[in-house]
C-alpha cells in the first residue's frame, strides 16, 4: 500500500533538481530587486473562492498523508516534521514576496495563540486519524467550518445567508450519520466511531484559529501571518514534546517516509498561505466552507488507496456533509 502511494506521488531526481534551481533563481533575483520577482503573483488568488479551493486540495492531500503516516510513525512525529518542512517553505515564500515582519502590539499576542490553536487542532486530528477510519474522521472534521462560521457570526459580526444556514444544517446532519458506529447503536445504544471525539476537538480548535488568522492576515499580511504562525507551531510542538516526554526523532525511519513527510509539509504550507491570502481579500465565513470541502479529497484518496469500508448509512452521511460544504459556498 505504502509503496503504491509513494510510486503515485514521487518526483524524479531531475525534476527535483530543476525545482530547486528555479527556487534559487527566484531567491537571487528577488534579493537583488528588493521586491517580489513576479508582480503578477497576486493575480493567482484574485478571487477568494479560488483561495478556498486551493486550501481544499492542499489540506485534503495533507490530511490523507497525515492519516497514513500517523499510523506509521505516530501523530506527533508526522505533525512536527511536516510542520518543520512547512516552515522552510514559508521562509522561502517570505523571501520571494519580501514580507515585512513588523507586528503591531495589539496583534502580537494573537500569533502565539494562533500557533497553539493550530497545533492542538492537528494533534487531536492526527490522533483521530491514527486510531480511527480515515474516511469517517475526515468527514467529522467538516465541523471546523461550522465552528468557524459560528465564531465569525458571534465575534466578527459576519452573517450567513439562508442558503449557507441550510448548508450548516446539512453538515451537522451528515457528520452525525457518518460519525456514529451504527452497528453498535442497534445493540448497545449510541456510540461514536473511534477517532471521532478527537476530530470534534480538533475541529473546535481550527474554528477558533481561522477567525484569529483572518484578523492577523488583515493586520500584517498573509505571508507574514503564515511564516510567524509556522514558527510558533514548531516551537510549541518542540515544547510539547519535551513536557510530554515524546520522542520526535526519525533516524530509524526510511528515506521514502521522510521524503513524503517533507512533501506533506510543503503542500500544507501552500494551502495555509492560499487561505490566508484569501482572508485578506474576503471573509472567513465564505472561504472556510469551500476550503473545508477538503474531506472530498481525503475520503476519495482513502477509498482508492486504503480500500476503507464504511456502512451505507455512514457513506450517506459523508455525502450529506460534503453537500453541506458545497451549499455553504453560495
Amino acid at each position: 500500500m505504502f509503496k503504491n502511494i509513494w510510486t503515485s506521488l514521487r518526483l524524479s531526481r531531475k525534476l527535483v533538481q530543476i525545482l530547486f534551481f528555479a527556487f534559487a533563481l527566484v531567491l537571487l533575483f528577488s534579493a537583488q530587486r528588493g521586491r517580489p520577482l513576479f508582480p503578477w503573483a497576486d493575480v493567482f488568488f484574485r478571487f477568494d473562492p479560488l483561495a478556498g479551493l486551493a486550501g481544499m486540495i492542499g489540506w485534503g492531500l495533507y490530511d490523507f498523508l497525515g492519516g497514513v503516516y500517523a499510523k506509521r510513525i505516530g501523530p506527533q512525529r508526522s505533525l512536527f516534521w511536516s510542520q518543520l518542512a512547512g516552515l522552510a517553505s514559508a521562509l522561502i515564500l517570505a523571501i520571494v514576496f519580501s514580507a515585512r515582519l513588523a507586528v503591531p502590539s495589539q496583534v502580537a499576542p494573537l500569533l502565539p495563540l494562533a500557533a497553539v490553536l493550530y497545533s492542538a487542532g492537528y494533534l487531536f486530528f492526527f490522533r483521530g486519524l491514527e486510531i480511527g477510519n480515515v474516511s469517517i474522521v475526515a468527514a467529522t472534521m467538516n465541523l471546523w467550518a461550522v465552528f468557524t462560521m459560528l465564531f465569525a457570526f458571534i465575534f466578527l459580526g459576519q452573517r450567513l445567508t439562508t442558503t449557507q444556514s441550510i448548508g450548516v444544517l446539512l453538515i451537522l446532519s451528515g457528520v452525525t450519520l457518518a460519525a456514529a458506529d451504527w452497528g453498535v447503536v442497534r445493540h448497545k445504544g449510541f456510540r461514536l466511531s473511534s477517532g471521532v471525539k478527537e476530530a470534534v476537538l480538533g475541529a473546535f480548535f481550527f474554528g477558533v484559529f481561522w477567525n484569529i488568522s483572518e484578523v492577523t492576515s488583515e493586520a500584517i499580511g498573509w505571508v507574514s501571518t503564515t511564516l510567524l504562525v509556522k514558527i510558533g507551531i514548531v516551537l510549541f510542538l518542540l515544547l510539547f514534546s519535551v513536557l510530554a516526554k515524546r520522542d520526535l526523532t526519525i533516524s530509524q525511519v526510511t528515506t521514502k517516509t521522510k521524503t513524503m513527510v517533507v512533501i506533506m509539509g510543503i503542500v500544507e504550507a501552500a494551502a495555509v498561505a492560499a487561505v490566508n491570502y484569501g482572508l485578506t481579500i474576503g471573509d472567513a465565513i465564505l472561504i472556510t466552507p469551500i476550503a473545508s470541502a477538503l474531506s472530498i479529497v481525503t475520503i476519495t484518496l482513502a477509498i482508492v488507496f486504503l480500500k476503507e469500508r464504511v456502512t451505507r448509512l455512514q457513506a450517506f452521511g459523508m455525502i450529506v456533509a460534503v453537500a453541506g460544504i458545497v451549499v455553504t459556498a453560495f
